[in-house]
């Protein structure tokens, strides 16, 4: 394995001409799709929290069982969607859309639960598997489709389309709360009608093969990997700075608590009404939507592993802020810090991961980083949810704060100074 500073193997062909001055195609196709199933999934997940806890009563220790326990479940099928993907040649764009598809279908299934918790579990559970057999196939797709020195921005301007949707997202909650009189069934059924539709989207718009954007781009990336991948197929997966990049993310997810957690802290604090809590994830989302591309292109420039630690910096700045004395200022304050937490962590996590991992094994490879986040916030909002629970609100965010700190300092200690290209 190569390892360099510059993001560019020695031994790479040329690129041509004008190459990177565009994104590929592959990855604004993915970026259309992820945009119009945001708007789908967002929906939900804005009016989730309201519905399950204020609706349905259920505690805080309750709703942080649920929500990590469904984000950990997707572990063995976000193993099982990369090792699909990988296999066969061609199947990354197969596997995506049946994840796409159960997750609009989840939306059917939150209609025909009504208030039963069997079948909301059920239903979180369909839409959670859904989301992790797509998500290492989409992102094998977006780093085989780009220059392994441009990935940052890659990623960046996907992350920006799909927080396009995680923005409409809402809006479009609060307008169907609003015009049906706070019916969620009817949220429900807009949600699965754009999921479908973000389904057809995959299918004529993303090219399937097995280097998809196997354009210019791809064929620079295969070239500049062929020479590698032979060696490298049979350890990618226990190659050390993986391990490395693997564990860092893992320790720092056990001390992310979870956005809803963060809404309903601010919706307490500020004692805002049931029909404005949809509205809460909007400031968040505009600010990463602005952040995603400048973030990505940093990350390109300067290294990838700064820009990581220092977002995770600004989420444990966001949870000191919650700590102090309740006002809009703190609030918007808050939105600000998650914002660029996501701009510089989300994306910027695969394009550190990616070029480590070769081009017949990046979707596995993506899927292992991935299912070790997953299961390290099921960790993280399961206790965060029983320590309000025990404690109250103060106390767990005074935990959660200081395991933060101590994650980010372990997480300095282990990701490698210099990044593979």
């Amino acid at each position: 394995m190569y390892l360099a500073t510059t993001g560019r193997r020695p031994d790479a062909p040329p690129r041509p001409a004008g190459q990177g001055r565009r994104v590929p195609g592959t990855v604004i196709a993915l970026g259309a799709v992820s945009l119009v199933t945001d708007v789908s999934s967002e929906m939900v997940t804005a009016v989730l929290p309201l519905y399950l806890v204020l609706g349905l009563g259920l505690s805080p220790l309750q709703f942080g069982f649920l929500d990590g326990l469904f984000n950990g479940a997707t572990a063995v099928v976000r193993l099982l969607g990369g090792r699909l993907a990988d296999r066969g040649g061609g199947r990354h764009r197969t596997v995506a859309g049946a994840g796409y598809l159960l997750s609009a279908l989840s939306r059917l299934g939150l209609l025909l639960a009504g208030g039963a918790a069997g079948g909301i579990a059920a239903a979180l559970a369909a839409d959670r598997l859904g989301k992790g057999v797509r998500t290492a196939p989409r992102d094998a797709m977006i780093s085989l489709s780009a220059p392994p020195e441009e990935l940052g921005r890659a990623f960046g301007v996907h992350r920006a389309m799909d927080t396009t949707g995680a923005l409409l997202g809402p809006l479009v909650a609060f307008a169907v709360l609003w015009a049906t009189t706070d019916a969620y069934d009817a949220v429900f059924v807009v949600s699965f009608a754009i999921g479908l539709f973000g389904v057809l989207v995959l299918v004529l718009f993303v090219p399937a093969g097995a280097v998809p954007g196997a354009g210019v781009a791809g064929a620079a990336v295969a070239a500049a990997e062929s020479t590698f991948t032979g060696r490298r197929r049979s350890r990618a997966l226990g190659d050390p700075v993986f391990r490395r990049v693997v564990t860092a993310a893992a320790l720092l997810g056990a001390a992310t608590i979870g956005d809803s957690f963060l809404y309903l802290l601010l919706q307490r604090g500020l004692d805002l009404p049931p029909l404005l809590f949809p509205l809460m994830p909007l400031g968040a989302a505009a600010g990463y939507l602005l952040l995603a591309v400048p973030a990505g292109r940093i990350a390109d420039r300067t290294g990838r592993r700064i820009p990581f630690l220092c977002g995770h910096a600004a989420l444990l700045a966001a949870y000191l802020t919650l700590m102090a004395p309740p006002g809009w200022p703190a609030a918007v304050l808050v939105l600000v810090l998650l914002a660029v937490f996501y701009a510089a962590t989300d994306g910027v996590l695969m394009a550190l991961a990616g070029p480590v991992l070769p081009l017949d094994g990046r979707a596995s490879g993506l899927a292992v980083l991935q299912t070790g986040q997953a299961l390290a916030r099921l960790v993280g909002a399961a206790g965060f949810g029983a320590a309000w629970t025990w404690w109250g609100p103060r106390p767990a965010l005074a935990v959660a704060a200081l395991g933060l700190a101590a994650a980010l300092v372990a997480a300095w200690r282990i990701l490698p100074e210099r990044e593979a290209s």
